[in-house]
């Protein structure tokens, strides 16, 4: 049994309630969740100034991002492989990588969907297409989380919960507007041997002012038994004949 603690941050180009641009502040908050991962959305990944950069240095993080601003990033402590940045269309962006964790593997998809009911819509259609959700190559533990854009019941999230388990959340479970928690965008959903055994938000007072949304803190087991193999250990490939 592993246990991982998971952090999705929605950190508003590091731009506060009050208007102030301060990547201190989205430092100290992510710092106070203890996170192994921290899937951010809507953060500058430019290559030499930009905030991810700064942020992995300070928190001694890896980070994987495309360099631009308003990317969707990781920070880990646990490496990650196949990286890749899938356009949703209309503002949609997934990230999906795969994390190794103590010899186990889990699927990562850091998702910041649009609050347009009709363009919501396509784009969960397309996360749940064969290019990501509906892969048949995801044989391990599946996390998607992040910014789902919904007010309180938007359109494809019936899709969602068909082929998808919700993950466990507080019981109230606002995170949007950060000083005034309504709405409940930021969560998560589970596919395969996860266990979400606990699940926190952030709520302190600079959480509040750092950003618009409040971090979401899951702490979950991962029971898969399923061992991979790294491809740096392959030495050759054998052609049969026939």
């Amino acid at each position: 049994m592993t246990t991982i603690r998971i952090m999705t941050y929605n950190i508003q180009r590091c731009r506060g309630g009050d208007g102030r641009i301060d990547p201190e502040r989205i430092l100290q908050v992510i710092g106070e969740g203890a996170a192994d991962i921290v899937a951010l959305q809507q953060v500058d990944a430019s290559c030499q100034t930009g905030h991810l950069k700064f942020l992995a240095e300070r928190l001694g993080m890896g980070c994987y991002a495309n360099p631009r601003a308003g990317a969707n990033a990781f920070l880990s402590y646990y490496p990650l492989r196949g990286v890749q940045e899938y356009e949703l269309g209309q503002g949609g962006v997934c990230q999906r990588a795969d994390a190794d964790i103590n010899g186990k593997r889990m699927h990562l998809f850091n998702l910041r969907l649009d609050c347009s009911p009709v363009r919501r819509q396509r784009q969960i259609a397309d996360l749940l297409g064969p290019c990501l959700l509906g892969s048949p190559s995801l044989a391990c533990p599946t996390l998607v989380l992040g910014d789902f854009a919904d007010m309180l019941w938007g359109p494809g999230n019936l899709s969602l919960n068909m082929n998808l388990r919700k993950a466990k959340r507080p019981f109230w479970p606002g995170t949007y507007p950060a000083n005034f928690p309504l709405i409940g965008r930021d969560r998560a959903y589970v596919r395969g041997e996860l266990k979400i055994v606990a699940s926190t938000i952030e709520r302190g007072a600079l959480a509040r002012l750092a950003s618009t949304h409040l971090p979401l803190v899951l702490t979950l087991e991962i029971s898969n038994t399923r061992q991979f193999l790294h491809l740096k250990k392959i030495n050759r490939m054998e052609i049969a004949t026939g």
